[in-house]
């Protein structure tokens, strides 16, 4: 599963570890993806989708509706 937001569209983020003498190895950081399933009463389905925490509070506040029309408009399929 790749590691991005199809909401949001967040994606990793890359950036050093820095040790106590200061020597900087590469790191990366994962946004907090969860898979989800939300009822879509207009299709009468389910849908499957890979969002970030903070784009699943998105969803409650805005509803499935526009959500799924909003990534709809950004090109990927639902």
């Amino acid at each position: 599963m790749s590691a991005h937001c199809q909401l949001t569209g967040r994606r990793p983020t890359f950036g050093n570890n820095v040790s106590h003498s200061h020597r900087r190895t590469r790191r990366r950081f994962d946004p907090n993806i969860q898979t989800k399933r939300y009822w879509l009463p207009s299709e009468g389905r389910h849908v499957r989708l890979t969002l970030s925490a903070k784009a699943i509070r998105a969803v409650d506040a805005m509803g499935i509706e526009r959500a799924v029309a909003r990534i709809r408009a950004r090109g990927e399929k639902v």
